[in-house]
């Protein structure tokens, strides 16, 4: 008789216990760690993945309460043991359900929520190729079968549809050949490549200057030990940085090792994988959210297949199944946008860096503006610290200028968008061929509609959040839940008809750019015109080949991007990023401005940055402007040891939500209470429950509680004890988000 055998799995919801299934015999046979299996659960069938193979289940479990698993999806593992070991890592540090965790390590279409649902296959195309000479003088062939014969002959096997294009003929004809058994059709998987699209983006091995010959030189000696090693590259813009990157993995491929590149947004993949891809050909994948699933799918075959062994991409590249991992580079290290915003919530940057420990690679984190907590961490000597501190060619940095906004409004009795003093500069830079950038971090065409009448705007019926009106589609959108309606005519509150627009985004300045500046070329990148890939790409290989004038749009430009013949920055307004009720909020307004400003003067002509603002005097504008990022960097740093912030202390938040406020609110006490009660020898800060600064998003509304302690093994151990505590009491879990180390307090 055949032994029974158990998996135990996870399943790819907010779930954090795993379940134990029976196996059949065959599946015992097949069935191997990180392996997909379809399992009952409840009333529906789930994909999960098997993470252990058991001969007897669990002590506290009865055979007789034990499922049969349905079917084994895999004969080789989808989750290999490097992936499901730091999929362990993410779902330990930050309490997430490790089912969510392999979900988000997988391409979508991997984990259907029911048996037999559709999975991502690969792409299949019909083929034709030559059986017999074409010059075959036994068969009476019409015209139409020789054109078919000598196409072929020419190319060599070939696509029918693009045959039957080629050859001028219908698929009969191909048929006809086909059966005189002088051709035949076949079916192949093809590769669905998201860079076969040639933007004309090249790229040149540059001589290195002695800073990055030193700095290279540096990263490559710890390369070759085999051992882990961590870098915090600080280059102001314009330094090399990129260079750096890819001498770097050229180093890790020689080893006979693979490479990955992480980049905080989708705008910077078409550059940057294009520039990858011209010098090291086949061997770079790309992963980022914008593909399509088929696309998505293919990369990361090939990458697990080992055939690509240089991977870029977003934050989700990090668990790209990379064999033998040598370096992985994390560009623009400080950014937000490395951090998952909903379960599981992990840092890409911190996952990186774990993930070259567990794999003795070198990481690199590299930015002009790190992170305060990266920049602490190479001061206490965790990074090895290297710098880059001058431009390449000895340029200037852009000479950057604050506009003092009161006065402008002074002058003019009203409020105005631009300045005279940026409106000038434009202009002059239009007229000496040179181009500008107009960075203004608010899309859509006004921030929101007011009546003049009653003083009503417009609200979110889901968020506590105005809809901001997006003139290209008439529409007004919320910018969290994505709730969109018609324009109103009428007040909704009043009836009265004094609707007024109030508020710019990049839609309004793109407009008024173009009424100000009939001749100028203008396009705007922000996160509307992105949803369209191909129209994006093409706008920014336009603007680097000179054929737009002026891009407009949000930080999405303000990194990354290399525009020799930019001469002008103009930053329209910072202040309200400088107004979020956020502890981070300096620190990101002058990461914003320093990044913006990089993109002016990288060329040959000097470059100048205009920057708008209410709040001249603000210390993170005057170091942005000077370039002085040690200078921010000490006076932040005060600012957060005196208010006891990271990374002075572990921070964790929980977010209290659901659709009932009353409910939201007394468990909000409750958890509160049980806090106290497990923290009664004070280690540990606790601050709230208080409404979140979103008070109510995507119809539920947010209580907010924050922890902080200078040990995080403390603030674990409370907020673990008080969440086991208040689902004793019957609380739903589901309804209380734990976000270690979150990048933001909203």
């Amino acid at each position: 008789m055949d032994k029974t055998s158990y998996a135990e799995v996870a399943v790819p919801l907010h779930v954090f216990q795993t379940f134990t299934y029976r196996l059949t015999p065959e599946q015992t046979g097949q069935a191997e760690v990180g392996a997909r299996l379809v399992v009952p659960l409840g009333r529906s069938v789930v994909t999960g993945y098997i993470l252990g193979l058991l001969d007897e289940p669990t002590a506290n479990l009865d055979d007789s309460d034990i499922k049969d698993a349905k079917e084994l999806l895999d004969e080789t593992p989808v989750c290999g043991p490097e992936i499901l070991q730091l999929a362990r890592w993410v779902a330990d540090y930050y309490a997430c359900p490790i089912g969510e965790v392999i979900k988000a390590a997988l391409p979508p279409g991997m984990s259907p929520k029911r048996k037999n649902a559709m999975v991502v296959k690969p792409k299949l195309r019909r083929f034709v190729r030559l059986l017999q000479p074409s010059d075959s003088e036994d068969q009476k062939l019409t015209d139409a079968q020789r054109r078919v014969l000598a196409t072929l002959t020419a190319s060599g096997p070939m696509p029918l549809q693009s045959l039957i294009k080629d050859a001028g003929v219908s698929a009969s004809t191909v048929s006809s050949l086909e059966k005189k058994a002088l051709l035949e059709t076949y079916v192949e998987a093809i590769r669905r490549d998201p860079l076969s699209e040639n933007l004309g983006i090249s790229d040149v091995e540059h001589n290195l200057t002695p800073g990055q010959a030193t700095v290279l030189t540096q990263i490559e000696e710890q390369m070759n030990t085999g051992h882990y090693s961590a870098f915090l590259l600080h280059g102001v813009t314009g330094s090399g940085k990129t260079e750096i990157y890819m001498r770097a993995m050229s180093k890790a491929l020689s080893l006979g090792r693979s490479a990955m590149m992480l980049v905080p947004e989708i705008a910077l993949t078409p550059v940057f994988s294009r520039r990858l891809r011209a010098r090291f050909g086949d061997q770079v994948a790309i992963f980022h959210s914008s593909l399509q699933k088929g696309e998505r799918f293919d990369e990361w075959t090939r990458v697990r297949n080992g055939e690509a062994r240089v991977v870029i991409g977003t934050r989700s590249a990090v668990f790209a199944p990379v064999k033998n991992l040598g370096l992985i580079v994390v560009d623009e290290e400080h950014e937000a946008s490395y951090r998952q915003q909903e379960s599981p919530y992990y840092n890409a940057r911190d996952v990186a860096i774990v993930r070259a420990q567990k794999e003795s690679a070198t990481v690199v984190l590299g930015s002009a503006t790190p992170s305060l907590e990266s920049f602490h961490n190479a001061r206490k000597g965790k990074y090895q610290f290297v710098r880059l501190p001058e431009r390449i060619g000895a340029r200037p940095m852009a000479e950057a200028k604050i506009i003092d906004m009161r006065s402008v409004f002074a002058r003019h009795a009203k409020p105005r968008v631009f300045s005279d003093e940026l409106l000038a500069a434009i202009k002059e830079t239009r007229e000496r061929g040179e181009q500008s950038i107009i960075l203004l971090n608010r899309r859509g065409y006004s921030s929101f509609i007011l009546c003049r009448s009653c003083g009503e705007t417009v609200q979110c019926p889901n968020c506590d959040v105005t809809l901001t009106y997006h003139r290209s589609e008439r529409v007004i959108v919320c910018h969290y839940c994505n709730h969109r309606a018609p324009v109103p005519r009428v007040c909704p509150s009043c009836g009265k008809k004094y609707i007024y627009y109030v508020g710019e985004g990049t839609e309004q300045l793109e407009e008024m750019l173009k009424l100000l500046f009939p001749a100028l070329r203008v396009a705007r990148i922000d996160r509307d015109t992105t949803a369209r890939r191909k129209v994006f790409e093409q706008s920014l290989a336009d603007f680097s080949a000179g054929r737009i004038d002026t891009l407009v749009g949000t930080q999405m430009l303000a990194k990354g991007h290399d525009f020799p013949n930019v001469t002008l920055v103009g930053v329209v307004s910072v202040d309200a990023g400088l107004a979020l009720p956020d502890f981070r909020s300096a620190e990101r307004t002058f990461q914003l401005i320093t990044q913006v400003a990089g993109r002016a003067g990288r060329g040959d002509r000097p470059g100048r940055v205009l920057i708008q603002t209410y709040h001249p005097y603000h210390y993170s504008l005057r170091h942005a402007c000077a370039q002085d990022y040690e200078g921010f960097f000490e006076e932040e740093l005060r600012y957060r040891q005196n208010h006891s912030y990271p990374p002075f202390v572990a921070l964790a938040s929980l977010l209290i939500h659901g659709p009932d406020l009353g409910r939201v609110r007394s468990d909000s006490l409750e958890l509160r209470k049980q806090l106290d009660l497990v923290n009664q020898d004070r280690k540990c800060r606790i601050l709230g429950p208080a409404p979140a600064p979103l008070s109510r998003l995507k119809g539920e509304h947010r209580f907010q509680i924050l922890i902080k302690s200078r040990s995080r093994k403390h603030l674990r151990e409370v907020a673990d004890a008080a969440l086991r505590a208040i689902a004793d009491k019957g609380a739903n879990l589901r309804t209380i988000n734990l976000e270690i180390d979150p990048v933001s307090v909203m």
